[in-house]
């Protein structure tokens, strides 16, 4: 589950979460479950033939080391598992659990996959894969695995909400309020899920239902700067800067260091055009949280429309080291590039950017823009017929709009 803490942040209870696979794991095959049978009966057998080996002894301990948190004596257990019965699924699968409380998450990818692949049925690994690209800030990655466990476990709240927080984050809007909706009993209460559920709400046009989350934030608010922080953030999500600033500012002044808040406030500036303002309360970010990714992009964003190239260009840069997942800051260096007349390198940043988010129209004009500069014409020419046929289809034009420049969200992102 998410639990909520000062900071906004979210953080899924990681121990809980692994345990929670891990124990599954162990208890189904005791219950004969038929994949997991099947794989404590090789063990079983393999035990059976040889006196030096016990793989389910092994397991058991392996078990028993993950609950205390001793991760190398539980590695250590699984591995020796896996060398007497190559294909335990259940071993790999808590070696990928071992993998994420190191935070290795690549090898823990590497780990779960290969456990799938063995146990294709057992939703806790596919919730886990759901997890792991969540963490990597693949969104996109992590639908399907958690659009399954959905499927297999309708009335799950962890999947059902990281989903449509994959959805949101992917602008997949519509999907996202179809998901999001059905927990409306049991998160009614927690206004973080409120403030996600009417950003779904308000960019997929269901303005009954956005109005509907606005006015349950207002009433299970409270007077904490989070609150605040939360309503602000959902006054600019509805592009009302004006509402939002004052809501920002008491979040500030009740707690001056509350993550993001100056990132949020340096955005509100922005949309007023009070420039000076939004560069520094992104600078007062950077100083609390020098590794957000954000913030940088912000600043890019504000020194791309004041044409200070330099420095904009810096900024992107520094943005997408700490993360190169990053559309807009993508898109904006090919915007910067294919002004300066430097289209070699415009064409690398905004095919980077498609690759990431192949439905942005902005994307896919300034691209054809390039190509046609380039010379490839024809390559041009359907470029921007997608770009055409991408804004025609869609159902919300102001979104559209806008959807290169999106209100930030990273404390929806801290896991």
């Amino acid at each position: 589950m998410f639990i909520p803490f000062g900071s906004l942040r979210f953080r899924f209870t990681l121990s809980v979460a692994a345990l929670s696979l891990s124990s599954y794991l162990f208890v189904a095959s005791v219950n004969a479950s038929p994949n997991l049978s099947s794989a404590l009966a090789r063990q079983q057998s393999a035990a059976a033939n040889s006196s030096t080996s016990n793989p389910a002894a092994w397991f058991a301990e392996g078990q028993a080391a993950l609950q205390s948190g001793d991760l190398a004596a539980a590695e250590t257990a699984f591995r020796r598992v896996l060398s007497v019965d190559p294909q335990s699924g259940a071993a790999y699968a808590n070696l990928g659990v071992i993998a994420m409380r190191r935070k290795e998450w690549d090898h823990a990818l590497t780990l779960l996959q290969k456990a799938e692949k063995l146990e294709p049925k057992m939703p806790g690994i596919r919730l886990n894969i759901g997890l792991v690209k969540y963490r990597r800030g693949d969104y996109a990655g992590a639908i399907a695995p958690l659009a399954s466990v959905v499927r297999d476990q309708p009335d799950s709240q962890q999947p059902r909400y990281l989903l449509g927080l994959c959805n949101v984050f992917t602008e997949h809007y519509s999907e996202a309020v179809a998901v999001l909706e059905p927990l409306w009993p049991q998160m009614s209460n927690d206004f973080t899920y409120l403030y996600v559920l009417g950003i779904a709400a308000h960019s997929s046009g269901k303005n009954d239902l956005d109005e509907k989350a606005l006015s349950r934030l207002l009433e299970v608010g409270g007077e904490t700067p989070e609150f605040h922080l939360i309503l602000g953030k959902a006054y600019l999500n509805r592009e009302e800067p004006d509402k939002a600033i004052p809501e920002l500012e008491r979040a500030a002044a009740a707690n001056t260091n509350l993550p993001f808040v100056h990132l949020s406030l340096g955005v509100a500036y922005m949309r007023q055009h009070e420039n000076e303002r939004a560069e520094a309360e992104f600078r007062k970010d950077i100083a609390m949280e020098p590794d957000l990714p954000d913030n940088y992009e912000q600043l890019g964003l504000l020194y791309l429309d004041t044409q200070r190239d330099e420095e904009a260009e810096r900024a992107f840069h520094e943005a997408l080291r700490y993360n190169p997942r990053l559309p807009v800051s993508l898109l904006s260096l090919g915007r910067l590039y294919h002004r300066q007349g430097k289209d070699r390198q415009a064409l690398a940043s905004l095919e980077a950017a498609e690759k990431l988010a192949p439905d942005n129209e902005n994307i896919r004009y300034v691209r054809g823009q390039v190509l046609r500069k380039l010379g490839r014409r024809e390559e041009a020419q359907a470029e921007l017929a997608q770009a055409k046929k991408i804004l025609e289809s869609s159902l919300n034009k102001q979104r559209e709009k806008l959807s290169d420049t999106p209100v930030p969200n990273p404390e929806l992102k801290q896991p």
